[in-house]
């Protein structure tokens, strides 16, 4: 049926709960930035993170004009924080920031039910699995090692990494110029009616929309070719391997 299965991460394979703008998160942050010498508030240190953000987007923009939506390295603010401060910091202490904010910030972070199940049969029906993730590499990579996702894959692609993101084609492309993916024997499967969907039909190929509680409310047309729309992540592996 379909030679290359293209995932959505988080919404599709992880089960995820974050709060990334409580008070209780950025007091516990600025605690980890005072520990370096970088002294903030809360409120300043959360005012701060969203400029930076901001400034961060506008120069990914102009370094991809073409790019219709982007995503920028959020390393690259948590580092400025402590240079702002004038701390000096090393690579390795910018990604352990990058964990404690990720840590503090989750509610849960599990695997939907049956998702090893369903993984385990595509690579024993000789699938080739692929991902492509609006996510931070700072915290994807981490979350995919400590749940068992990565050693599935034979290409990843994460939006932070290459400033671009879903729906946007140019994403799509780079997945499949990267791996030499054909179109027409790809499937693009997500939780999102228009990164994953849209952005799958605009891209040119087919998709399989399954609705899960933190999808976004369907409005308009659904374009996707096959539907879960109860969140049972066991009916892919019945569509995804129909006719095998």
């Amino acid at each position: 049926m379909y030679k290359n299965c293209v995932f959505d991460l988080y919404g599709t394979l992880i089960d995820i709960n974050t709060d990334e703008w409580s008070i209780e998160l950025w007091e516990k942050m600025a605690v980890y930035y005072g520990y370096k010498g970088a002294i903030y508030t809360a409120e300043e240190l959360n005012e701060e993170y969203g400029k930076l953000v901001e400034a961060e987007k506008k120069a990914v923009h102009r370094r991809h004009k073409d790019y219709s939506v982007i995503d920028i390295k959020i390393d690259k603010v948590f580092k400025k924080l402590y240079n702002q401060k004038g701390v000096k910091v090393t690579k390795a202490v910018v990604e352990q920031t990058c964990a404690v904010f990720r840590c503090f910030s989750t509610k849960y972070i599990k695997l939907y039910d049956g998702v090893t199940e369903l993984l385990d049969a595509l690579k024993a029906n000789g699938k080739k699995i692929y991902l492509l993730s609006n996510a931070q590499r700072s915290f994807t990579a981490n979350e995919m090692d400590m749940l068992g996702l990565t050693k599935y894959f034979d290409g990843i692609c994460i939006s932070s990494d290459e400033e671009c993101s879903k729906p946007d084609s140019h994403y799509f492309e780079i997945l499949f110029d990267r791996y030499g993916l054909e179109k027409n024997e790809s499937i693009m499967i997500g939780n999102d009616y228009i990164s994953d969907i849209k952005g799958a039909h605009d891209f040119g190929i087919d998709s399989l929309y399954i609705h899960q509680s933190i999808s976004p409310e369907i409005e308009g047309e659904l374009l996707s070719n096959y539907n879960i729309m109860d969140g049972d992540v066991h009916k892919m592996k019945e569509l995804l391997l129909k006719g095998e």
